[in-house]
C-alpha cells in the first residue's frame, strides 16, 4: 500500500470543520431571519441577503473546503487513481459554487447545475477509490465504500423530497455535506492507522 502523508489528516479533518463552522457563523451573521431547517446552505452564500457579512464567510468556508478536498486527493494514494480524480474534481466544484452564488432573490439555474455536479462527484468518490484487495484498509474496502456512496444517495432522495414539499430541506442538506465532508477524514484516519499496525512487522 502507498503511503499516505500524515498531513492528509489535517487537510481532510479541516474539511468538515471548515463546513459546519462556516454554516454556523453565517446563519448567526445572517439573523433570525435564516431559518436553517428549511432553508439551504446555498442561502447563506447569496450575495446581499440579509448583509454581506453572512455571504463572506459561507464564501470563505467553501473556498476553505474545496481547497481540503483538494489536498486529500493529492495526498491520499492509497486510493484508486479514478477515485482521486473524482475527490480532487469535486473540491474544484466546491470552489466554483463560492463564486458562483445565487442571488438575493429566486434560484440560479447555473448554481443548482454546478452543485448536482459537485454532489455528483463526492458521491462517487467512495466506490471509485475503493481496492478490491483483501489487504486494503477498512476506508478503501468496496462494502464500507459502497455503504456510504448508498447513504449520501438516499439523502440527495431525501432533499429533493424535503425541496419539492418545501420542508426541512436545510436538515437533509446539511445530513449528506456532513457526510461528504467526513467521509474523506475516515478514509485518511484508516489508511494512517493501517500503516501505523504495519510499521511494527518491519
Amino acid at each position: 500500500m502507498r503511503p499516505v502523508p500524515r498531513w492528509a489528516l489535517l487537510s481532510s479533518g479541516c474539511a468538515p470543520v471548515l463546513l459546519v463552522g462556516g454554516w454556523t457563523i453565517a446563519a448567526l451573521q445572517q439573523g433570525p431571519g435564516y431559518d436553517p431547517v428549511t432553508q439551504t446552505i446555498s442561502v447563506l452564500g447569496a450575495h446581499g441577503a440579509h448583509g454581506a457579512a453572512g455571504f463572506w464567510v459561507m464564501t470563505g468556508a467553501l473556498l476553505g473546503l474545496g481547497l481540503c478536498h483538494l489536498l486529500t486527493a493529492w495526498g491520499l494514494r492509497a486510493a484508486a487513481l479514478a477515485g482521486r480524480v473524482a475527490l480532487g474534481a469535486g473540491g474544484a466544484v466546491a470552489l466554483v459554487v463560492a463564486l458562483l452564488p445565487v442571488p438575493s432573490s429566486g434560484g440560479s439555474l447555473v448554481h443548482g447545475s454546478v452543485v448536482a455536479v459537485g454532489f455528483t462527484l463526492l458521491a462517487v468518490w467512495p466506490v471509485l477509490a475503493a481496492d478490491r484487495g483483501g489487504t486494503a484498509p477498512w476506508g478503501l474496502r468496496p462494502a464500507p465504500s459502497i455503504t456510504v456512496t448508498i447513504l449520501m444517495g438516499v439523502g440527495a432522495g431525501w432533499f429533493l423530497i424535503e425541496m419539492q414539499r418545501q420542508g426541512a430541506a436545510g436538515v437533509a442538506e446539511r445530513f449528506v455535506t456532513c457526510v461528504q465532508s467526513l467521509w474523506p477524514l475516515m478514509v485518511v484516519a484508516s489508511c494512517l492507522c493501517r500503516r501505523c499496525d504495519d510499521e511494527p512487522s518491519r
